[in-house]
Parts: structure tokens; C-alpha cells; sequence
């Protein structure tokens, strides 16, 4: 028989019902009533979300710990080496760009797209080099110079081809289209030097290039083009396919590829998020040039 402790109720759950129902998760709530069926006679009770407690076995406290410590790590788990990548990437935001930010505005690129000032021949440029970069990593996948990289051709996150209908829309409106600048030729040369020798690096940058502009660079589209092109969406901001279903391809992919990396190899594809961050930053705020 399990020993029994009685354990003031407030060590574990405080006086006020509300707070209880906030700190019970669902597994541990089913996890208390699978345990009152199963034992009529105990002594913790489940009333409305609130639970009472005299004495409790303390087997069971412990095993109820490890069933929402088994959860927590079967989640991480699931959601593999991405989810890393992700917390990493929304800390380098700024609260105003995500609520989950954590870093202070310091360029104008940085705030709220909707404080910004865009001009067309600033844009112009952001799609010149944007493209730039594409093309250097849609070919850099091509060419596989590291084996896993061919995992990602054909994703349905490519954008070359539609930044290439983009430009010639333009053309058509009569705007002259300019030659790629410093950041994105910069940005390329790098990105070409990283997938030959530095593998875990140059999958930061592709992660991290393809999930902004699917998440906040759609928001940015969308508020340059009610500023300045009379809400007219581009073919950037367009995907052929669910695009939930194609980003979810590319992160299981993603986790295959980091399931064969050393901790050390993971932790340096995580240290290069600032400097991912650093390039596609120098080539948004040409938006406002």
C-alpha cells in the first residue's frame, strides 16, 4: 500500500478555484480522474476544476509529475530541431515585429511596418536583391555541393520564378529595374561560401530566409501595398499549394537532416541566427531608402 503524507493544499494549489482550473493542464486533469475511478476511496477529488487534497499517496504525486514531464519532453520531441530554431528566431524580433521578441528597436526596419515611409524605387531594390538571394539558394540546392541539400528542391517555398513575374510587372508600369546593390550581392557571395563549408550555417540562413518571408514578410507586403502600389498583391506573396502543408514538408525535412547532427553542429546552426537576421535586415531596409 502507498504510503500516505497529508500535504497542505496550499503547497500544491492555491486557495482560489480560478487559479487551480489555470494551473491543471488536460492530461493531469484526466490523469487525477482515471485515478479517482480506479480508487474510490482516495482522498483527492476533483470539484468544478478544483482540486482538494488531505492526504495523497505520494507515489501518486510523483508519478502525476512524471506524466506532465513526459509530456513536455514528448512534445519537444515531436516538434524536433525547427521548434529550436523558431524560439531562437523569435527572441532576435523586437516586440513590435512579435510578442514573443525580445530584442529593442534600433533601425527603422525594425519597427512596425506600419510606421514606415516605402517609396517604389526602394522597393524595387528590396525585390532585386530579395531575388538575388533566391536564385542563390534555389541553384545552391540544385547543385547539392552537401548531399542533403537536394532534400530541398521542389519544396513550393521557392520564389525566384515569382519575384521574376514581379519585376516584369513593374517594367510594364514603366519603372526602371535596378541592378542588385551591396546587401544582396554581399548576402550571396556568403551564402555561396557557407554551403560549401559550413553546412549547418547555410541551413540556418535557408530556414530562416524561407519561414520570415511566410510569416511577417507577407505582412510586410501586404502594408507596402496599401501604401504604395493601391493594394495590388505580388506574385512573391503567393504560394500554388497550401502553404501550411508545404512549410510543414520543408520542417520534417529539416528535422531529418538535424537528426544526424552532433549537439555541437545543432548549437552552431542556432548561433548563426543573428547573423541571418543581420543580412535579411540590410536588405528589408533598402524598403525605405
Amino acid at each position: 500500500m502507498a504510503s500516505l503524507a497529508t500535504i497542505p493544499q496550499t503547497h500544491i494549489f492555491s486557495k482560489n478555484p480560478n487559479s487551480n482550473l489555470k494551473k491543471l493542464t488536460p492530461r493531469f486533469q484526466s490523469f487525477i480522474i482515471s485515478y479517482n475511478r480506479r480508487n474510490p476511496s482516495s482522498n483527492l477529488k476533483m470539484v468544478l476544476g478544483k482540486v482538494e487534497m488531505t492526504k495523497v499517496p505520494l507515489k501518486m504525486v510523483a508519478a502525476a509529475s512524471t506524466v506532465v514531464a513526459a509530456t513536455s519532453d514528448e512534445k519537444k520531441k515531436k516538434k524536433g530541431f525547427v521548434e529550436e530554431m523558431r524560439a531562437v528566431a523569435m527572441k532576435l524580433h523586437t516586440k513590435e515585429q512579435s510578442r514573443e521578441g525580445e530584442k529593442v528597436a534600433k533601425g527603422p526596419e525594425e519597427k512596425s511596418p506600419a510606421k514606415w515611409e516605402p517609396s517604389v524605387e526602394g522597393y524595387l531594390r528590396f525585390l532585386v536583391d530579395s531575388k538575388l538571394v533566391y536564385d542563390t539558394l534555389e541553384r545552391i540546392v540544385l547543385e547539392a555541393p552537401v548531399d542533403y541539400y537536394a532534400e530541398f528542391r521542389n519544396t513550393g517555398l521557392e520564389r525566384s520564378e515569382k519575384l521574376a513575374k514581379d519585376l516584369e510587372w513593374f517594367k510594364e508600369q514603366g519603372h526602371s529595374i535596378p541592378e542588385p546593390s551591396e546587401p544582396g550581392v554581399t548576402y550571396s557571395k556568403i551564402l555561396e561560401e557557407l554551403a560549401e563549408k559550413d553546412p549547418q550555417a547555410f541551413i540556418c540562413h535557408f530556414y530562416n530566409t524561407y519561414f520570415a518571408h511566410s510569416a511577417g514578410g507577407r505582412m510586410i507586403g501586404r502594408k507596402v501595398a496599401e501604401m504604395i502600389l493601391n493594394k495590388k498583391e505580388l506574385e512573391f506573396y503567393k504560394w500554388d499549394g497550401d502553404l501550411s502543408e508545404l512549410l510543414q514538408n520543408v520542417r520534417e525535412k529539416l528535422n531529418k537532416v538535424a537528426e544526424g547532427w552532433t549537439r555541437e553542429e545543432k548549437n552552431h546552426c542556432l548561433e548563426e541566427t543573428e547573423k541571418s537576421f543581420k543580412h535579411s535586415g540590410e536588405i528589408l531596409r533598402l524598403i525605405l531608402n
